[in-house]
C-alpha cells in the first residue's frame, strides 16, 4: 500500500540535497550538546593526561642538569620515580578518556542513525522518486557508517592528540622561549594541511556523489535485468556502467592526489623543528644563553609532538571523508518534514468531495528562478483540468499512454502539488494535509508494491496495527488472496529472503489487503492489478469494489472493463480532460472513448 503524503518544495530535480558547512557545524554542535557532560569529561581527562605527559621531558632535562652539576644518585632516582608515576597516570587518564570518548561516539552515532531513519521516512514520496533509491541507500549505509566510525574512533583520538599538541607547544615556550621559535618549522606542514583542507571537502563530496550515482545505476540495472536482456540493452547499460565507474575512479584519484601531497609535506614538517632546536640550542649553549637540560627537554617535547600530529594526520582524511558524509546525511534535514510542517496546520476536510480546478502541472526541471518556471510551464503534462469527484463515486481515468492519467492520480493523492490551480478534499488542499489526516481520506495504490521482512501478519499490521486475525483474514479474502490460508504457518509465515517468497500477483494482493484494512474513504488505483492475469484481476477488482462499496474509488484504467463498471469515465488526451460521462454516454457520443472501446473490444460497440 502506498499512502499519499504532502509534498514539499523539491530540493533539486536530480538528487537529494547536501547540507552546507554552516548547517553541518550546527548539527555537530547539537550532537555535542545532547551529550555535553560526556564530551566535557572527555576533554578534562584528555587535558589531565596531556598535563601528566608533559612532566617526563621536563624531569629528564632536570636529570641531565643534575648529573652535569654533580648531583647525587638519590636525586636522580627521585626524579626518575616521578617520571614513572607521571607516565602511569598519563596511561590511566588517557585510557579513561578514550573509554568516555568511545561511549560518547557510540551514543552520537546511534542518534544520527535514528534521525536519519526518521527523516527518510518523512521525505515526500515525490522527492524520493526524483532522487532515486541509490542516493538514499548510499547515504543510509556508507555515509552513516562513515560518520559513526568517525564519532566512535576519530573523535576521541583527535581530541586527545589536539590537547597533547597544544600542551607540548606551550611547554616548549615555557622551558626555552627562544627555542620555542623553532616550532615555526611546523608552519610548513600547516600550510600543506591548509592547502589540503581547502580542496578536500569538495573532492570528497564529489566522490560520494559518484558513488551514489554508481549505486543507483547498478541497482536499476539489476532490478531491470530481464528488461535489459529482452530489449537488447546490454551494451548500452555496460557503457553507462563504465562511465559511472570511470567517474568514481576519477574522483578517488583526486582525493588520492591530495593525500599524496599532504603526507610528505607534514612528515618533513615534523623533522625540521627538532633539527632546529638542536642547532639553535647548541649555538645558544656556547654563549651561555640556555642550559643543556632545556635543550634536551625542548627537543624531546618537539619530538613527542610528532605523535599527536601523526594521529591528527592519520584521521584527517577520515575526518574530511566523514565530514562530507555527514553533510550528505544532514542534507535530508533540509527537506521540510511534511509531518511537522502540516501537523496542526489548516482546517480538517469538511466532507469527502474532491474538487480539481484549473490544474496545470509539470514535473520539476531546471532551477527555481524565472527560467526554471518557464521551463516547467512549457513542459506541462496537465493543462487546465477541472473535475469533481463525488463521494462514493467510482470514477475511471482512461486515455492513451502519456495522456496524464497517473499524474492526475498523484495530484489527487497529494503526492504532487499543482503548478497552477487547486486540488481539494472537503474544501481543503490535499497537498497541505498532515499525512496522518490525509491517509484517513485518500490512499494511492500503484502497480509498484513491497513485501516487508516479517510475517504476513506483520505486513498487514502496517495498515491496521490493532486488527485481529479475523480482520486480517477477511481483508485477504476480500481481495481473493486464498493462497494465504495455504501457507505453512498461516499468518505467521515469514516472508522475503529466508522465508516464503510471494510472486508478483500475491504481493499485489497483499498490498490491496492493506488498503482494505486502512479503510480510507477514497482509494486511487493506478494499475493496481497490472501484475495479475486478466481473470484474477477481474475477480480482485470486483471483490475490492464490493468491499469498498459506498467509498470513492478512482481507477487509472488500462483495461477498459474497469471503465465499463465505473459510474463515470474521465477521458484524458494530451493532458486535457477530453470527455466525461458514463460508459454508455461516451460510447454513444462516438468520440475518443468510443474509439478506445472499439479498439479494445475488437471493433464491437
Amino acid at each position: 500500500m502506498t499512502s499519499s503524503a504532502a509534498p514539499t518544495t523539491s530540493p533539486g530535480a536530480h538528487g537529494l540535497p547536501v547540507a552546507g558547512p554552516a548547517a553541518t557545524r550546527r548539527a555537530a554542535l547539537r550532537l555535542v550538546r545532547r551529550d555535553g557532560r560526556a564530551f566535557a569529561l572527555m576533554l578534562v581527562l584528555n587535558a589531565l593526561a596531556a598535563g601528566a605527559g608533559l612532566a617526563g621531558p621536563w624531569l629528564l632535562g632536570r636529570i641531565v642538569d643534575t648529573v652535569r652539576d654533580g648531583g647525587g644518585v638519590a636525586e636522580v632516582d627521585r626524579l626518575a620515580l616521578v617520571i614513572l608515576v607521571c607516565a602511569v597516570a598519563q596511561l590511566l587518564l588517557a585510557r579513561q578518556a578514550r573509554y568516555v570518548g568511545h561511549r560518547f561516539g557510540e551514543r552520537a552515532a546511534a542518534r544520527i542513525r535514528e534521525d536519519y531513519v526518521d527523516r527518510a521516512l518523512a521525505l515526500p514520496a515525490a522527492v524520493v522518486e526524483r532522487a532515486g533509491t541509490g542516493d538514499l541507500t548510499a547515504r543510509g549505509t556508507t555515509d552513516v557508517t562513515s560518520v559513526g566510525r568517525t564519532l566512535r574512533d576519530a573523535a576521541p583520538e583527535v581530541s586527545v592528540a589536539a590537547v597533547q599538541a597544544l600542551f607540548l607547544l606551550g611547554a616548549v615556550v615555557v622551558v626555552a622561549p627562544l627555542l620555542g621559535l623553532c616550532a615555526l618549522g611546523l608552519l610548513g606542514g600547516l600550510l600543506a594541511v591548509r592547502w589540503y583542507l581547502r580542496r578536500a571537502h569538495r573532492a570528497y563530496l564529489a566522490e560520494g556523489a559518484a558513488t551514489s550515482d554508481l549505486a543507483e545505476l547498478l541497482a536499476a540495472t539489476a532490478a531491470g535485468a530481464r528488461t535489459v536482456e529482452a530489449l537488447g540493452l546490454q551494451e548500452r547499460r555496460w557503457a553507462a556502467s563504465e562511465r559511472a565507474i570511470a567517474e568514481c575512479r576519477r574522483t578517488r584519484l583526486r582525493t588520492l592526489f591530495l593525500r599524496s601531497v599532504l603526507l610528505p609535506a607534514v612528515d618533513v614538517g615534523h623533522v625540521l623543528p627538532v633539527a632546529g632546536v638542536l642547532l639553535v640550542g647548541g649555538a645558544l649553549m656556547g654563549r651561555g644563553g640556555v642550559g643543556l637540560g632545556a635543550v634536551v627537554a625542548a627537543a624531546l617535547y618537539l619530538r613527542q609532538l610528532s605523535e599527536p600530529l601523526d594521529t591528527v594526520l592519520l584521521w584527517l582524511e577520515q575526518l574530511q571523508s566523514s565530514g562530507a558524509a555527514f553533510a550528505r546525511v544532514e542534507g535530508l534535514g533540509t527537506v521540510p518534514d511534511a509531518r511537522k510542517a502540516a501537523a496542526g496546520a489548516g482546517p480538517v476536510p469538511a466532507g469527502d468531495r474532491i474538487e480539481v480546478r484549473g490544474v496545470h502541472y509539470a514535473y520539476p526541471t531546471g532551477g527555481d528562478g524565472p527560467a526554471g518556471a518557464a521551463d516547467r510551464a512549457a513542459g506541462d503534462v496537465l493543462h487546465g483540468v477541472t473535475l469533481t469527484v463525488r463521494p462514493g463515486e467510482r470514477l475511471a481515468l482512461v486515455g492513451p499512454s502519456g495522456a496524464g492519467k497517473s499524474t492526475l492520480g498523484r495530484l489527487l493523492a497529494g503526492i504532487e502539488a499543482p503548478r497552477r490551480g487547486s486540488v481539494t478534499v472537503g474544501g481543503v488542499p490535499v497537498a497541505g494535509l498532515d499525512p496522518e489526516v490525509l491517509r484517513q481520506h485518500v490512499v494511492l495504490v500503484t502497480q509498484e508494491h513491497h513485501v516487508f521482512l516479517g510475517s504476513v501478519r506483520d505486513n498487514l499490521h502496517l495498515a491496521a496495527p490493532g486488527a485481529g486475525d479475523g480482520e486480517l483474514r477477511a481483508a485477504l479474502a476480500a481481495v481473493g488472496a486464498g493462497w494465504a490460508g495455504e501457507l505453512p504457518a498461516g499468518l505467521d509465515t515469514e516472508l522475503g529472503p529466508g522465508g516464503h517468497r510471494l510472486d508478483g500477483a500475491q504481493s499485489q494482493q497483499l498490498a490491496l489487503a492493506r488498503v482494505v484494512l486502512a479503510d480510507p474513504h477514497t482509494v486511487i488505483l493506478d494499475e493496481a492489478t497490472a501484475l495479475l492475469d486478466p481473470r484474477t484481476a477481474r475477480h480482485t477488482e470486483r471483490a475490492l469494489a464490493a468491499v469498498l462499496a459506498g467509498r470513492t474509488v478512482i481507477a487509472v484504467a488500462h483495461r477498459l472493463h474497469t471503465a465499463h463498471d465505473a459510474d463515470r469515465v474521465a477521458v484524458l488526451e494530451a493532458g486535457r480532460l477530453a470527455e466525461l460521462g458514463t460508459h454508455d454516454e461516451l460510447v454513444a457520443a462516438g468520440g475518443a472513448y468510443a474509439a478506445l472501446w472499439r479498439s479494445w473490444h475488437g471493433g464491437r460497440p
